[in-house]
């Protein structure tokens, strides 16, 4: 266990060195249907752990520490994460920070229960008996600055949307998560996260989200602007290109990269979200726009999906690779997938990640059926996990870096 005067670097270099699965993994391969694939996994029960890049620590490791703190990476680093997520938005005075939204930290942070900083709240808090019965608040890193960002702590992501109160609407953890490891939630700026995952020796995906404010912010920050600062900082840090896999969920902040910041650009991900209104079918390539071709001809290198649009049920209810999946391959496009361990209990289908197999899935350990899937036949190089020891441990057990 660190001792608490030990320094950051102490920590980060023992977290870089104790990788481990703990019980998890093997709880969901003992849920496994009997087959060979159970077999496998389970005569890999005593190898050692080791990190893998294959496995993405999303968000660090979320599904028991807060996301986006110091305490969630170094959990996922510690179970064999090979890449760390930093979704990077922007303070009042343009500071990079990470959150997964730009207007989170009422859901993510006790800013609520911050009365000097509440009241700074884009929307202030207003009862659920004031908005037709659900609770109304919005929150955003845009509304403070970086000394009153980093004066804040996490928790974990949710909220009670029929609160009458204030401290009602903190208490949201989702039943399949837990507080147990929020006590102390350490926020990250971009450029901490910088140094912290360096120090692990690990590599990084950092995500330009989505401004929540007018572009140009405050008249003269564009989104250029923000895509350029983010390189800004890896280079800034002396950070190798090769280890840095830039995303968005906007094309052009993709292709931006590609064309100004070549070297890291050439690892871009295209997070595609296209799923959205239905503008795309995963079983229909007609609806892909643009094609698979056309992504791979713009010298895009790297899509990521959700799960559920790489995968299909077949007729004889095997869990198969979708279309989707197909043509991005036969295109010559890597492909990297999110969210592992981020749907509660598979007993009923596995909600929204699953929704195109949700015939196939009805036990914990269809999990790890789903990953050998996406592993062998799919072709995915690496896995956003909420919880990186499940990656970890297939990946290790079958070979893949």
């Amino acid at each position: 266990m660190f001792s608490p005067n030990e320094s950051w670097e102490a920590n980060t270099a023992q977290a870089a060195d104790a990788v481990s699965f703990g019980p998890r993994p093997l709880f969901l391969v003992d849920d496994m249907d009997q087959g060979e694939l159970k077999d496998k996994l389970l005569q890999c029960r005593t190898q050692s752990a080791r990190k893998a890049d294959f496995s993405i620590g999303h968000r660090g490791a979320s599904l028991q520490f807060p996301e986006h703190t110091k305490e969630s990476y170094l959990a996922a680093a510690r179970m064999g994460a090979g890449i760390l997520e930093c979704d990077v938005t922007f303070t009042r005075d343009k500071a990079l920070v990470c959150r997964h939204s730009q207007c989170d930290l009422h859901l993510t942070t006790d800013l609520l229960s911050r009365p000097e900083l509440a009241a700074k709240c884009s929307v202030p808090f207003s009862p659920a008996s004031e908005n037709g019965g659900k609770a109304s608040v919005k929150c955003c890193a845009s509304d403070l600055t970086l000394a009153e960002f980093k004066s804040l702590n996490g928790k974990m992501d949710g909220a009670n949307k029929q609160a009458e109160t204030i401290l009602d609407y903190l208490k949201g953890t989702p039943d399949w998560r837990t507080d147990l490891y929020a006590s102390n939630g350490t926020l990250m700026t971009h450029q901490e996260s910088i140094t912290l995952i360096d120090g692990l020796g690990l590599k990084f995906t950092p995500e330009l989200k989505s401004a929540e404010v007018p572009m140009p912010y405050d008249g003269s920050y564009s989104q250029q602007d923000y895509a350029k600062a983010l390189i800004a900082d890896y280079k800034a840090a002396g950070i190798d290109p090769k280890r840095v896999f830039p995303q968005s969920f906007n094309l052009d902040d993709v292709l931006y990269w590609i064309e100004n910041e070549p070297d890291f650009g050439a690892q871009a991900v295209f997070l595609d979200g296209r799923y959205r209104g239905n503008a795309l079918n995963p079983d229909n390539p007609d609806t892909f726009s643009p094609s698979m071709k056309e992504l791979s001809e713009k010298n895009v290198r790297y899509i990521a999906p959700p799960i559920w649009m790489l995968l299909a049920v077949n007729g004889q209810g095997r869990i198969v690779p979708s279309a989707y999946a197909q043509e991005a391959k036969k295109a010559g496009l890597k492909i990297i997938t999110w969210t592992l361990e981020r749907s509660g209990s598979l007993t009923s289908g596995g909600g929204w990640y699953y929704q195109t197999v949700k015939e196939a899935i009805d036990n914990e350990g269809d999990v790890m059926t789903v990953l050998d899937v996406l592993a062998k036949e799919v072709g995915v190089v690496g896995v956003f996990s909420d919880w990186p020891a499940t990656t970890t441990y297939y990946a290790n057990c079958m070979g893949i870096d």
